[in-house]
Formats: structure tokens, C-alpha cells, sequence
């Protein structure tokens, strides 16, 4: 897969599919996966305009995270990526991880961000601490770790396929990335950020999340004025891998309005 140079000199991964001149649309994963879960949203928003997925500094194709690297290195790597690319401005979709980047994203440089697509995520987890300090002890073995959460993950009964996809996407992540990762995610409180977001925001979440509870996603949009929140029945966590185009069609609709 093909790498960008940022501004600090290390490479970042990214696949992309589409063209044209529409406000392209980025996607960010999460904690435990990379660029490759979604494909399925690059294969279907390519059609009709720029799609493109990153991985992190430490994940997929991009060179070791930094030491002490923290959520804003991550929104700064993806920012001058974008910049690399000729994306400067996209619609910011982020799934759990991905969602707390895209908010910091916006905090950062928020005319980077057309609107922000926040799935499955949210501003502060009460239980983040609790989470962090297990996933930080579980990154030893990160393929034990992935076979016992990926049933939580998913709604059940998952799809084999869906199952085995989470499983292997997670077991293959460099254990070191894997903690600064969770430390991104779980630590995160972005109360502040999240009520100063001004741009089109969408806020999705499977109403089977076991990891971000639907509470999370409806505190979120008491948060962020003027946000809409859609549900995905009979999904978990990871909504775009699970239902994906129940996924691609809530999207679709909340871009059809903008450009």
C-alpha cells in the first residue's frame, strides 16, 4: 500500500479510491484495527467522490509512533497528510479511535473539517481508565486479547467472516502502537472540543455497542449543537464492519446535504 511523507519526516499509510470534485471524505480507524476495515466504504463512496483511509503513525503501512507520542501527534500526522495528498479539506469520518482523533482534529484546525462523522465514540468514557489499564496489560499478546473481545465487540451472533476479519486485523498490530493507541483513546476528555465543534456533525452508534454505550453517543450530541445521531440496529461497536451499508446509506444521506 502506498505511504506519505508528513511534515516530521515519518510515512503514514493510506488507501484510496475515487475522484472528482466533490469535498472528499476521510476515514479513521480504530484502536484496534487499521486502514483496511474500511474498504468496503472506500469501494462505495469512490464512486462518487475522493475517499481515503489512514493508518496511524505505529499502524498498517506507517513507520513506529514516536515515544510519547499522544492523540494530537495523531491529529497532526493526518492533517499533514492530508495536506500531502492535496485533501486540505474533507468531510473527517472516525470510528472509536478514530472519533476521538477527528475531534481533536477539529480542535486543532477546525477548517480542515467540512463536517465530522463520529461512530460508535465519544468526548470522555466513564470507564476509560478501567479499559486502558486492561488493554495496556493485554497488549502482550495482542491475538489472545483479540479473540477474547471480539465477541463484544460485535453484536451477536457475528458473521464468521466479520469475526475472523476483527480478529486478524487486531493480532497483526505492532503491540507498542497498540498502547499508545489505547492511551489515545481510553484517557481521552475532550469535553471542551466536543462543545466547541460549529460544522455539520453526525454521530452514529450500533444499539448492541458493549464498548461505547449508546449513552456515550447520546451525550455526545447533547454536546455538539446542532448534531444528529442515528442508531444501527443489531450492531456492536464496530458499525461499518457490521453493518456496512446500513453504514454507507446513513452517511450518504447526511453528505447528500452538503458538498
Amino acid at each position: 500500500m502506498p505511504t506519505v511523507i508528513t511534515n516530521s519526516g515519518y510515512d503514514i499509510g493510506y488507501e484510496e479510491a475515487g475522484s472528482g470534485s466533490a469535498t472528499p471524505i476521510v476515514f479513521l480507524h480504530g484502536v484496534g484495527s487499521d486502514k483496511s476495515v474500511w474498504r468496503r466504504q472506500l469501494a462505495h463512496f469512490g464512486q462518487t467522490r475522493r475517499a481515503i483511509a489512514f493508518d496511524y503513525p505505529g499502524y498498517g503501512d506507517s513507520d513506529p509512533a514516536p515515544e510519547g507520542a499522544t492523540r494530537e501527534d495523531y491529529a497532526d500526522a493526518i492533517i499533514s497528510a492530508m495536506d500531502k495528498l492535496g485533501a486540505e479539506r474533507a468531510h473527517v469520518c472516525g470510528l472509536s479511535l478514530g472519533g476521538v482523533i477527528a475531534i481533536a482534529m477539529h480542535y486543532a484546525d477546525a477548517d480542515r473539517c467540512a463536517s465530522l462523522i463520529l461512530a460508535d465514540t465519544f468526548a470522555v468514557h466513564p470507564e476509560g481508565r478501567a479499559i486502558y489499564e486492561r488493554s495496556f496489560a493485554g497488549s502482550s499478546d495482542l491475538p489472545a486479547m483479540a479473540e477474547a473481545r471480539v465477541d463484544v465487540l460485535l453484536a451477536q451472533p457475528a458473521d464468521p467472516g466479520t469475526r475472523r476479519e476483527v480478529v486478524e486485523t487486531m493480532s497483526r498490530i505492532d503491540p507498542a502502537a497498540y498502547r499508545i493507541g489505547a492511551e489515545a483513546v481510553w484517557l481521552a476528555n475532550q469535553r471542551n472540543r466536543a462543545e466547541a465543534i460549529r460544522v455539520p456533525t453526525l454521530i452514529i452508534c450500533g444499539e448492541e455497542d458493549k464498548a461505547t454505550p449508546p449513552i456515550l453517543s447520546h451525550e455526545l450530541q447533547s454536546m455538539i449543537p446542532g448534531s444528529r445521531l442515528e442508531m444501527i440496529p443489531c450492531a456492536g461497536h464496530l458499525t461499518n464492519l457490521e453493518k456496512p451499508d446500513a453504514f454507507n446509506s446513513i452517511v450518504g444521506q447526511f453528505l447528500t446535504h452538503l458538498n
